[in-house]
C-alpha cells in the first residue's frame, strides 16, 4: 500500500510539472513523431515511452499509416514534460476521441516500450499483451527493435 501511495504521489508531481500543447496535426514523420500547429507556432512531438519501426523497417509505413489515420488534420491534445536531444516534445497524444495514440500503437503491436528512456509498467504489459497474442510486428519470428537497426545502418 505505501508503495501505491508512493507512486501515486510521484505521478501526481509529474502531472503538476507537465505542460500542455492542443493543436492541429499537420504532420506524420513516421509512426512515433508528428507535427502540431498551435495558431503559428509547429511544434515537433515525439511519442514518449515508444519507438515505431523505422520507415525502411517491415511495419516502419503501416505504424506511419496507424498514426496518420488516427490523428493527422485532427486537433490533439500533448502532454509533455522535456524535449529530447534533438528539440522535439516527448509527448502523450490524445487523439479527439479520447484514445491515447502511444498506447493504441503498443496495443497495434505497431511499437516497442521504450524501456531505455521510459519504465512505465504499463506500457511494458500492452508490448507483453501484443508480443503473446502475435499482434502486428509480433507476427514476425524476429522483429528487430528500431534502435538496434538504426545503429546496423549507421
Amino acid at each position: 500500500m505505501r508503495k501505491l501511495m508512493l507512486l501515486l504521489a510521484i505521478l501526481m508531481i509529474g502531472y503538476l510539472y507537465a505542460k500542455q500543447i492542443t493543436g492541429k496535426v499537420i504532420a506524420v514523420q513516421d509512426g512515433d513523431t508528428i507535427t502540431v500547429l498551435k495558431g503559428k507556432i509547429s511544434y515537433r512531438i515525439r511519442l514518449d515511452g515508444i519507438d515505431c519501426p523505422e520507415k525502411s523497417q517491415p511495419y516502419g509505413n503501416r505504424a506511419k499509416q496507424f498514426t496518420s489515420d488516427m490523428v493527422f488534420g485532427k486537433k490533439v491534445k500533448i502532454i509533455f514534460l522535456s524535449k529530447d536531444r534533438y528539440g522535439r516534445y516527448l509527448g502523450v497524444v490524445h487523439a479527439p476521441n479520447g484514445m491515447i495514440l502511444n498506447h493504441k500503437l503498443l496495443k497495434a503491436g505497431l511499437a516497442w516500450h521504450y524501456k531505455q528512456y521510459n519504465k512505465e509498467k504499463l506500457l511494458s504489459e500492452m508490448e507483453r499483451t501484443a508480443r503473446s497474442n502475435g499482434v502486428g510486428l509480433w507476427a514476425d519470428k524476429n522483429p528487430i527493435p528500431p534502435w538496434e537497426f538504426r545503429r546496423l545502418f549507421k
